[in-house]
């Protein structure tokens, strides 16, 4: 999430003067770029781990303070909510066994943070986005309590002038707000860097645009949130929407979003760009600025490390971000960085994707300039947006306006660019043979991170219940990954992986129904008794024109309604003339314990519970459940003695 020491800019004073260092910046990089002071002829390689922390029930575990003043190593660090961290590793030299050195690095530092999060009862798991993540878990008091963080929530709210509206349609369709960035902590990410030369950076940055689509269509690994069946790269579709500060209210203005593809070729420098960002975006966040400004340092023969602008390059999340940094040497250097893979979901999977991603960027095809002539840039964004959204079954437009399947284009064409790109840089044969072999895998069989988690959740959701379903994929992740095996190779997971389930079953969130049908309490009485008899149901609830929860209809109260009134009832009976008004007796909150449910219902002779949340009906719990979880335990204490 970048620099933690900052604040939100409040004030016009505040603001000139961000601005003022911020102009000064944008100058001093065209003039390091014009004098050739950035350095050239060298391609290193970088990453950052994004990570998750579950506890032993596999839900987010908010501990990574803890785990951090453990660990206390600079490597480290935060990110914007607390059962998330994130590992910065150092950058190589992209050359002979380099993805040998990245991959020890990696998996030394991500067993450091296993040994930490054992000392919590925690877990480090690799995946985009978390399956047992829920609602509550993307409110601010799962918030990590760094100025950066208050500062950014604060500052997006001010300029959203509203709660944040998400619509994301896959298999199945989520439609929500939220009152804050939260939402965006669900996104979990395998960030990795290329160090460019300026000459090459226009290229080079145009070349990295355009295989987007089909390097992430191998590489999906998040089509679930929050039960829900989405994008098979549901992350694009939520960070742009999570951190997206233009309102539905004025849609007359054509506003970029922060997070962004783009919507053009670059034609000259890196320096376009963050012209274009400074133009279109205003500062976000601010810091105190007291040191001289760019031009000063520079003109006494320093490098300026560009404050200003590295932190409003920070708050604007384009998925292949330019970016400019120092050396260990103290010279400067330009990097793209590629932040649209998501974390996982193997260790050996993300230097796979690096491996094909870097041997891509390393073999930009000479007549890349007319091909970016040729090749609609639309057809480019379309291409990366269909591959978010269908993964391996999308088809691209590519050179000369043809048309290829994912398989057909990954497979064909771009794997041995990749080969070529790295045998040129001198990488180690049997190394990129290995790794494309893993991208080939996954093509091949259609087995990508995203298809494996939707055929163990729609495989297990049939046999259990959606947080089983979901408890059941992520400890399946979970031990595939101590394996390191590829995930084409993965097998699905079975119920019993999860461990002993009498410890899972704790609030009625975990048990109840979300699918409810529901009736207007001025419907009539012939249309709840059908839709009991369709559904085979025999509880509904009744809301009013509002939405709101006034009362709940049983087949009991249907069939004593009935005999009572006999021959003289009237077809036109309405729903509240004998529905269930008492909802003291029959409502319960999600994180109503199973226990405290059971005990109401005994002592109000309910049959069913219903589940109301910010007074909205979220779902119920019936007899029929509390018998599933039961014979599921009782079942389980068998098999343990026996």
């Amino acid at each position: 999430m970048g620099e933690l020491s900052v604040n939100t800019i409040s004030t016009s004073k505040e603001r000139d003067h961000f601005i003022k260092y911020l102009l000064n910046d944008i100058r001093a990089l065209e003039m390091m770029v014009e004098q050739d002071l950035i350095e050239k002829d060298i391609t290193r390689i970088g990453s950052e781990q994004e990570l998750c922390l579950v506890d032993n029930h596999w839900r987010p575990a908010p501990v990574a303070l803890e785990l951090l003043a453990k660990i206390n190593d600079p490597h480290f660090t935060t990110e914007l909510a607390l059962f998330n961290m994130e590992i910065n590793l150092d950058p190589i030299i992209l050359e002979g066994n380099c993805f040998q050195t990245l991959k020890q690095d990696l998996k030394n530092w991500l067993d450091i943070a296993e040994n930490a999060a054992q000392s919590q009862d925690t877990k480090v798991l690799l995946t985009g986005i978390l399956p047992t993540i829920k609602h509550k878990h993307i409110n601010l008091q799962y918030m990590t309590p760094k100025d950066r963080y208050f500062a950014l929530a604060e500052s997006m709210k001010m300029r959203r002038k509203g709660e944040f509206e998400f619509h994301i349609s896959g298999t199945d369709e989520l439609i929500t707000r939220h009152d804050s960035v939260m939402f965006e902590s669900c996104n979990t990410s395998f960030q990795m860097h290329y160090q460019v030369s300026p000459e090459k950076f226009v290229d080079t940055y145009n070349w990295a645009q355009i295989i987007s689509g089909p390097v992430l269509a191998s590489s999906t690994n998040s089509p679930l949130l929050l039960s829900k069946r989405l994008w098979r790269e549901t992350r694009i579709a939520l960070f742009q929407q999570s951190l997206d500060t233009r309102n539905s209210l004025d849609p007359r203005r054509e506003k970029l979003p922060r997070v962004t593809f783009g919507n053009h070729w670059i034609k000259d420098s890196i320096v376009d760009i963050y012209k274009e960002d400074i133009m279109r975006f205003e500062p976000l966040l601010g810091k105190t600025l007291k040191s001289p400004h760019s031009l000063h340092t520079l003109e006494n023969g320093k490098i300026p490390l560009l404050e200003a602008l590295r932190l409003h390059n920070s708050t604007i999340y384009k998925w292949n971000r330019p970016c400019f940094g120092i050396s260990d040497n103290g010279k400067p250097h330009l990097r793209i960085e590629n932040r649209y893979l998501a974390s996982g979901p193997s260790i050996t999977d993300e230097i796979a994707n690096m491996v094909f991603w870097t041997g891509l960027m390393s073999n930009v095809p000479q007549d890349i300039n007319q091909i970016t002539k040729k090749l609609d840039f639309d057809d480019v964004k379309t291409n990366f947006l269909k591959a978010a959204k269908l993964g391996l079954e999308n088809r691209f437009k590519w050179f000369h306006n043809r048309k290829y399947s994912a398989s057909e284009l990954i497979q064909n064409e771009l794997i041995p660019m990749a080969r070529e790109g790295l045998i040129k840089k001198g990488v180690n044969t049997k190394d990129v043979d290995y790794y494309l072999e893993v991208i080939l895998c996954r093509v091949g069989t259609g087995r990508t991170g995203s298809q494996w988690l939707l055929d163990s959740y729609n495989i297990n959701r049939k046999r259990s219940s959606n947080d089983e379903a979901l408890i059941t994929a992520t400890a399946g992740i979970y031990k595939r990954q101590q394996q390191n095996l590829p995930v084409c190779k993965w097998a699905l997971p079975a119920l019993q992986e999860a461990g002993n389930w009498s410890t899972y079953y704790h609030t009625i969130e975990q048990i109840m129904s979300t699918d409810v049908l529901t009736v207007k309490e001025d419907d009539m009485l012939d249309l709840v008794a059908s839709i009991m008899d369709w559904k085979q149901v025999r509880h509904v609830p009744v809301e009013n024109e509002a939405g709101k929860l006034v009362g709940l209809v049983t087949a009991g109260l249907v069939v004593h309604f009935l005999s009572k009134r006999g021959k003289e009832r009237k077809l036109k009976t309405r729903i509240s003339d004998f529905m269930f008004t008492k909802l003291e007796m029959c409502c319960v909150s999600p994180e109503t314990t199973i226990s405290e449910a059971i005990q109401k219902m005994k002592q109000y002779n309910m049959s069913c519970l219903t589940v109301i949340k910010d007074d909205k009906l979220v779902g119920i719990v019936t007899e029929k459940d509390f018998v599933n979880v039961s014979a599921k335990l009782l079942k389980e204490i068998h098999n343990q003695r026996s």
